[in-house]
């Protein structure tokens, strides 16, 4: 299968322009023409093309990459190679990029060539990701996926059955599945909103990240209406900038100190006992953390969960142990 220009440029997200460019420096020289001169790439070129975009993508100049390639006569697999371990760190809801190259790694090192697809498709993510961020960008929200990626399914999970009972999108019932999603997202994207922004303009406009493994557009679109609730009940509070100035705190360290206060409770332990002392002190500094250390944001949160029941709804600490544990803290 031999392909022409722009259809390797349509297929791998590049442009007719850089291939040129490409042949016109020796870098990827296509194996055939045709009796009128057009262009016609190989498997073989693609796969070439493949390492040339893989070492692009760690940053190194193209006149390096020439000698890279030429120099190595095992250079794909090593490209591969490499390009797996800096996504292990760099790339993320990558979970299908890294896998797509795991295969291609798998099949080389078995003395399989891969299809021209299995190069497209990988190609195709690459180009993707490049559109919308940096490399220090991908960086930061490749290199968190790993802190969140077994947290997503059962979330996920949780959405759709609630959107096959037909829970409306306004009800209070929905909330703690807004904040489990919004809070997974801000971890993800390291608590910058510019990024999530992004990255929710890449999802609805590029067929590539849509085909990937997730939330289908009709969940997207489900979820958003209760996110944009809480996000207006939160508005109503606290400013932009306080909003990005806003920490993160994993469901689970809330979690944490609502079951070790209730076991506290029951237990009946004095609220000046070295336990409730200890767990008062960590909660506060999740707060703390939460609020950047800045009162002025504490108190206009404390206002904004105190007269919105749809934050209510979604608390998520314990609001007896929250009393316990903020009783205990007046003692010290």
């Amino acid at each position: 299968m031999l392909l022409k220009v722009g259809e390797l440029a349509a297929r791998t997200g590049l442009t007719v322009r850089t291939l040129h460019h490409y042949d016109t420096i020796g870098l990827l020289r296509p194996s055939a023409r045709t009796d009128a001169g057009y262009r016609l790439y190989s498997r073989t070129d693609v796969a070439r093309l493949h390492g040339i975009q893989a070492l692009r993508h760690l940053g190194l100049p193209l006149n390096e990459i020439g000698n890279m390639i030429d120099g190595d006569g095992a250079a794909l697999p090593a490209i591969i190679t490499r390009q797996i371990q800096v996504l292990d760190q760099e790339v993320a809801k990558a979970a299908e990029l890294r896998a797509s190259l795991q295969l291609l790694e798998t099949r080389l090192s078995s003395g399989s060539q891969p299809e021209i697809g299995d190069w497209l498709g990988t190609l195709a993510l690459m180009t993707t990701y490049g559109k919308y961020f940096s490399p220090a960008e991908q960086k930061t929200i490749f290199g968190n996926w790993d802190q969140i990626a077994d947290k997503w399914p059962p979330l996920l999970a949780a959405v759709r059955s609630a959107m096959d009972r037909s829970v409306p999108t306004d009800s209070l019932e929905l909330q703690p599945l807004a904040h489990r999603w919004m809070n997974l997202m801000l971890h993800w994207m390291d608590g910058d909103f510019d990024l999530l922004e992004r990255w929710g303009h890449m999802y609805h406009r590029e067929p590539v990240a849509q085909q990937q493994e997730g939330p289908g557009q009709d969940m997207i679109e489900y979820i958003s209406t209760p996110i944009q609730l809480r996000l207006a009940a939160l508005d109503r509070h606290l400013g932009p900038e306080d909003m990005k100035r806003l920490g993160k705190v994993s469901d689970e360290e809330w979690q944490e100190i609502t079951a070790k206060g209730r076991r506290l409770l029951e237990e009946g332990a004095s609220a000046q006992s070295p336990q409730v002392q200890a767990l008062a002190h960590q909660w506060r500094g999740l707060v703390d953390r939460l609020c950047d250390h800045d009162n002025a944001i504490r108190s206009k949160l404390v206002a904004a969960h105190t007269h919105e029941p749809l934050l209510q709804a979604a608390a998520v600490l314990d609001r007896e142990v929250a009393d316990f544990l903020r009783n205990a803290l007046t003692l010290t």
